[in-house]
């Protein structure tokens, strides 16, 4: 029985129903809409959203190489950093953020990946669908519960300094305990990816990874996995930052601190660029799930339009992972004086056979220095 037919069946019955298979799906990470002919509820007409497939093909595959590309250079910086030239580290948030950046740099090797299955379609076989799927969520929760940790971080070494102080002996500790839960937590959120990925195939005979929740009462399955991700990926990290921050700017407001105004730059800049690159989404998603729920889009133009806008919503959250090297970790000074010193060494040491122990820089980012109070100050 055709897709069409199996609408039809279910509007003559009056259920009003969607199928997942056939309404708009998400491709792995990125919401999918359908490319070929679908009949809307109400009216009973072909609704041709073929045009929604072609923007996508011209619109995502040259956004996500420029985020790739961009993004792999700033985190594989940090990482060099943090794992060749520092040797150690040293506290809290250099452990969180050496797990962010490899937490980007996965997520950042799907891309490509999803920049071809807007062209060309999925042809790399349903096993890399659910692969590339879950590794996908697995990172994006990730990183999201990684900023939360170091949001958590900073408010104990500027707010709680004696406790900070007590536990300085078992903070390396108690942060890789962080990160391992941080992990676990996410592998587990992404478990839906991995569980109801496929690979469907078009009218247009061009296959495509997706998405495919059962079909059970009001979509209760796509509507839980939708709320796990709203509140897991946004409300949760968002609401911690807001918490923690507020209170390290009242710390800092009543210290007689003459770089204070700096360190405020760049709690506001923090949240600014967290809130502008994920609220969007987030705010499409809740409508998706609405729309799971009891649907509230039945017109054809304006589905094509909620799908367009969902996909740059979504390429606008992507730009977090390449953002997130230079905000959390190339603003701090002394990084970016280490990191300067060290291309300077570079052009140094090729011709005397590499780099030397005693002339790489070994201070601690300031970004990072959670010894140090104000430890945000730039």
């Amino acid at each position: 029985m055709t897709e069409a037919k199996r609408y039809f069946n279910t509007i003559v019955r009056g259920k009003m129903e969607i199928f997942t298979t056939t309404s708009t799906d998400e491709i792995g990470s990125a919401y999918y809409t359908e490319d070929y002919p679908t009949i809307t509820e109400i009216t009973g007409e072909m609704c041709d959203k073929s045009w929604v497939r072609e923007f996508r093909g011209l619109y995502e595959p040259p956004l996500f190489w420029l985020i790739f590309i961009l993004g792999a250079m700033g985190n594989l910086m940090v990482v060099f950093i943090y794992t060749t030239v520092r040797h150690r580290l040293k506290t809290m948030t250099d452990v969180y953020l050496l797990n962010l950046a490899v937490a980007d740099l996965l997520f950042l090797g799907t891309l490509p990946f999803w920049a071809t299955d807007a062209t060309k379609g999925w042809v790399f076989g349903l096993g890399l669908c659910k692969i590339v799927s879950a590794v996908y969520k697995i990172n994006f929760f990730s990183s999201m519960l990684l900023l939360t940790c170091i949001s958590i971080d900073r408010y104990v070494a500027i707010v709680q300094v004696t406790k900070a102080h007590n536990l300085k002996n078992k903070t390396l500790f108690y942060s890789k305990l962080a990160c391992l839960a941080v992990w676990i937590i996410s592998g587990f959120l992404a478990l839906p990816e991995f569980i109801f990925a496929q690979v469907k195939t078009g009218s247009m005979e061009n296959s495509f990874c997706a998405l495919v929740y059962p079909n059970n009462f009001m979509n209760r399955t796509k509507i839980l996995v939708l709320a796990l991700q709203i509140c897991m990926g946004f409300c949760l990290p968002l609401l911690v930052m807001v918490v923690c921050y507020s209170v390290i700017i009242r710390t800092l407001l009543l210290a007689k601190s003459f770089e204070k105004h700096k360190a405020l730059r760049v709690i506001f800049a923090v949240v600014a660029v967290f809130v502008f690159s994920q609220l969007p989404y987030n705010v499409l998603l809740v409508v998706d799930a609405t729309q799971a729920a009891n649907i509230t889009i039945t017109d054809c133009h304006v589905s094509g339009r909620f799908n367009i806008a969902k996909q740059i919503a979504e390429s606008l959250a992507y730009t977090h992972s390449c953002i997130n090297p230079f905000l959390y970790v190339f603003i701090g000074v002394r990084f970016r004086k280490d990191l300067l010193r060290i291309l300077k060494l570079c052009k140094c040491g090729l011709s005397k056979g590499g780099l030397s122990k005693k002339a790489v820089p070994k201070r601690p980012s300031i970004m990072s220095d959670t010894e140090t109070t104000p430890a945000l100050s730039l």
